[in-house]
């Protein structure tokens, strides 16, 4: 907020920059002025529920259905979000939009892996991320041009619209419907993918065989959060996955926060976000194809957190290799946020996919919202946050080498599956019922 100015009618403000904020719009400004950062709080606080809610319900009633519910609830409440009357009432609608949103982002990537085959993963999960760096960029612009919160938020939500439409032609994941059983369903949608890909109709679409398959995979018990916690290897997956997707959220906004302190504005600032991912997402597709998913991942966090142990070798002085160093540091740690999506979506199994990844969602939406807490260090000691964010990087790091790798790997489908492998090297040698469906 610029300059305020108190009058005997109220407040007058500086609305060179922006013509109407949430600030502007209910004074929240003096004793107020912390509502305006506990509006992102509480959009946060509905990402985590969002996470735990559509992870555990999208394994139960199928991905499909409730990605429809996340675009709707997005769609919606950011429409009222926009109408908002009251602080109150937008925080609570602000909320429910972050809850919904988190559902889409947890899972549009598991529903595109589990109907691609092996060759097509990769340039399939980073080239859908890509989509979301444009996405990035493309607001820059928008928030340019659109000066007034409310009307801004009406641009931002308006594209669900025509991703809602879109669903009549997203199928239901195939694998999802024959661990729960529905073969006939199941068979419907192969047949239509089948015909689309100009491949025949054979005995392996057949019910009797997809029959087999269901039986071989299906899971009767239903998906809980303690199932990721009830076998060996599944709890040593969770638990790697969960520190690291902790630090990956954590060192990647404790380096926004950074980058936002180089002299840009607001809109420079966005720009810049968007700009860095695209060459970092191409960067991430050549090396999980050659150098797979597990050496990414550490290549990508130790990057992170060597830029930032260079950047507090660096006197104050030197902004020209500072900036350097932070925005090369803002490509490593976004680099690796495509890549543990990735990684993670096909590490868990289908009945308990969403699941897995609504848990790690939220570990790593907890260590996004403790990045900016931990920039008050440098009260302590200067350099503490960087130390801290690096140190994050750098242990999950080595973490990363502990999870099995699942480059050339097919998708596992029941907890017995990921069991079964013995070593890590053994996930991409173990051939499951689901690949005849496949091939």
């Amino acid at each position: 907020m610029g300059f305020e100015e108190l009058l005997d009618e109220g407040w007058e403000y500086d609305r060179s920059e922006f013509s109407s904020t949430i600030a502007t719009e209910w004074d929240l400004v003096c004793e107020q002025k912390g509502l305006n950062r506990a509006a992102s709080t509480f959009f946060f606080v509905g990402v985590l529920m969002g996470a735990v809610a559509f992870g555990y319900l999208s394994d139960r009633f199928g991905r499909r259905r409730l990605l429809l519910v996340a675009y709707v609830g997005v769609l919606v409440m950011g429409l009222v979000s926009a109408t908002s009357v009251s602080y109150v009432m937008f925080a609570i609608t602000r909320t429910l939009t972050g809850t919904a949103l988190a559902g889409f982002t947890i899972i549009v990537m598991p529903l595109e892996l589990e109907w691609l085959d092996v060759g097509h993963r990769t340039v399939a999960g980073v080239l859908s991320s890509t989509f979301w760096s444009a996405g990035v960029m493309m607001l820059a612009l928008v928030g340019y041009l659109i000066r007034d919160w409310r009307w801004l938020l009406v641009a931002v939500t308006l594209p669900c619209a025509p991703g809602i439409l879109s669903l009549w032609w997203v199928p239901e994941s195939a694998r999802w419907l024959l661990t729960q059983g529905h073969v006939e369903e199941a068979r419907r949608y192969l047949c239509c993918c089948a015909r689309l890909n100009g491949r025949p109709v054979g005995d392996s679409l057949s019910l009797e065989t997809l029959s087999k398959v269901a039986a071989g995979e299906r899971e009767v018990r239903r998906p809980s959060y303690l199932d990721l916690f009830r076998t060996p290897r599944l709890r040593h997956i969770s638990l790697c996955c969960m520190l690291v997707w902790f630090a990956v959220n954590f060192s990647y906004y404790g380096l926004s926060l950074d980058v936002s302190g180089l002299g840009l504005n607001i809109y420079q600032t966005q720009l810049l976000f968007g700009a860095v991912e695209v060459p970092s997402k191409l960067l991430v597709y050549l090396l999980v194809r050659h150098a797979g998913r597990r050496l990414t991942q550490m290549g990508m966090l130790l990057g992170t957190a060597l830029t930032l142990g260079g950047r507090l070798l660096l006197s104050p002085d030197m902004l020209a290799w500072r900036t350097t160093l932070a925005v090369i540091g803002k490509g490593f740690s976004e680099s690796s946020f495509t890549t543990v999506y990735l990684f993670t979506s096909e590490l868990y199994p289908t009945v308990l996919r969403q699941t897995g990844m609504g848990l790690t969602a939220l570990v790593g939406r907890l260590g996004g919202s403790l990045a900016p807490l931990a920039a008050l260090l440098d009260g302590v000691w200067l350099p503490l946050p960087k130390l801290t964010y690096g140190g994050t990087a750098l242990v999950a790091a080595c973490t990363a080498l502990l999870l099995p790798e699942t480059r050339n790997a097919q998708l596992p489908e029941t907890i017995q599956d990921v069991e079964r492998k013995s070593a890590p090297s053994s996930l991409q040698e173990e051939e499951m019922p689901m690949k005849q469906v496949h091939d």
